[in-house]
C-alpha cells in the first residue's frame, strides 16, 4: 500500500509596529493595491484580474532578495473589521503557498498597531529555501510596515501626498502602437533620441523585466538620476517602479500603455507618485507648499513623459527591428 506523503511544514511569520495615525486611514492604505508600487519600496506594478464585492484577485511583481518576482494573489477585505486577508494563487518556487493577512488595532491614544502575518509552505521543507523566505519577509515587511509609519506620520492627508495622473497622444498610422512600444522598450537607446536624458544603462536580466538607470534634466535644469525595475509585456504596455528617486519624492511608479480607441491608437503615460514633504522646501524653496509641490510634479513629470512619447512617434519606426 503506498504511504500517503506527510503535508508540508506551515510556517508563520508577525511583523508589528505601532503608528500615530487613525487606524481607518493605514486600512485605506492597504486596501488599495494600486497604490502599492508609489508606497511600498519591494512592490514594482500590480494588474487587477477581477474584483467583485469584497473580493479582488490581481498580478504584482515585487523585488524579492535582488529579483523581481511575480505571483498571482486574492484578496478579501473587511472594511468594519479592518483587516485584509490573502492568499497567493499560484506561488514561486521554492515557495508553494503563501498566505496571511493586515490588522489594524485601534489604540485608545488615537494610534493604530500594525499586524502583519504570513504563512507559507515551500518545497520538500527544504530548511535552507525557509530561511531565504524567513529572510525575505523579515526585510520586505520592516520596509512596508515602515512605509506606512511614515507616510501616514506627516501630518498631511495620504490623498494629498500620492496621487496619479495621465498623459495621452494620438498615434497615427498601421503599426503605429507597437512601433511606438518599442521605443519605450529600447530606453537603451534613449541618450541618443531624448534631449532630457543625459545617461542611460539598461540591463534584462530576463525577457520581460529590466533594471533602467538614467540621467535626466528638467525644464529648469535641475539633475536628477534615477533607477527603475521595469515589466514589459509585448505590445501593450511597460509597467515601472524607480528604486532611486529624486530628493521630492518618497515613491514614483508608472505606466507606458499603448491601446487601440474607436478614434484611432493612442499612447498614455501614467505616473503615481508619492510626496517626502522634507524635500519640499529643500528643493523648491523656503516658502514652498505641498501644493507647490504637487504642481511641479506635474509640470516636470508630465512633460518629459510627453516628450518622450513625441519622440516615440517620430523616431519608433527607425527603432523597430534593430
Amino acid at each position: 500500500m503506498a504511504q500517503t506523503a506527510a503535508f508540508p511544514t506551515v510556517h508563520r511569520s508577525e511583523h508589528t509596529v505601532t503608528v500615530a495615525a487613525p487606524a481607518e486611514a493605514l486600512y485605506a492604505l492597504v486596501a488599495d493595491v494600486t497604490r502599492w508600487p508609489a508606497v511600498f519600496e519591494p512592490t514594482v506594478h500590480v494588474r487587477h484580474l477581477a474584483r467583485e464585492g469584497r473580493t479582488e484577485r490581481f498580478e504584482i511583481w515585487a523585488e524579492v532578495n535582488g529579483e523581481v518576482a511575480h505571483w498571482r494573489s486574492r484578496r478579501v477585505l473587511d472594511p468594519r473589521r479592518l483587516y485584509v486577508s490573502f492568499r497567493q494563487e499560484h506561488s514561486r518556487p521554492p515557495v508553494t503557498s503563501m498566505s496571511g493577512g493586515w490588522l489594524f488595532r485601534r489604540l485608545d491614544d488615537g494610534g493604530t498597531e500594525i499586524v502583519l502575518r504570513h504563512r507559507f509552505t515551500v518545497v520538500d521543507d527544504d530548511p535552507v529555501a525557509v530561511s531565504r523566505v524567513e529572510e525575505a519577509l523579515d526585510r520586505n515587511s520592516a520596509r512596508e510596515l515602515g512605509a506606512l509609519a511614515a507616510l501616514a506620520e506627516t501630518g498631511h492627508a495620504v490623498d494629498d501626498l500620492v496621487f496619479s495622473f495621465t498623459d495621452t497622444i494620438p498615434l497615427q498610422g498601421a503599426g503605429a502602437a507597437l512601433d511606438a512600444y518599442t521605443f519605450i522598450e529600447r530606453a537603451d537607446r534613449w541618450a541618443d533620441l531624448l534631449p532630457h536624458v543625459a545617461r542611460v544603462e539598461l540591463t534584462e536580466p530576463e525577457p520581460g523585466v529590466q533594471w533602467l538607470e538614467m540621467d535626466t534634466v528638467t525644464a529648469d535644469g535641475s539633475a536628477h538620476t534615477t533607477r527603475s525595475a521595469r515589466i514589459c509585456r509585448a505590445p501593450e504596455w511597460i509597467a515601472y517602479k524607480q528604486q532611486r528617486t529624486p530628493r521630492l519624492l518618497s515613491g514614483h511608479s508608472g505606466e507606458w500603455t499603448f491601446t487601440q480607441t474607436p478614434e484611432g491608437p493612442v499612447a498614455t503615460a501614467r505616473h503615481t507618485v508619492a510626496v517626502d514633504p522634507g524635500g519640499i522646501t529643500e528643493v523648491l524653496g523656503p516658502d514652498a507648499t505641498l501644493a507647490d509641490a504637487r504642481a511641479y510634479l506635474r509640470d516636470a513629470l508630465g512633460r518629459n513623459s510627453l516628450a518622450t512619447l513625441r519622440h516615440a512617434t517620430e523616431a519608433a519606426p527607425g527603432v523597430q527591428g534593430r
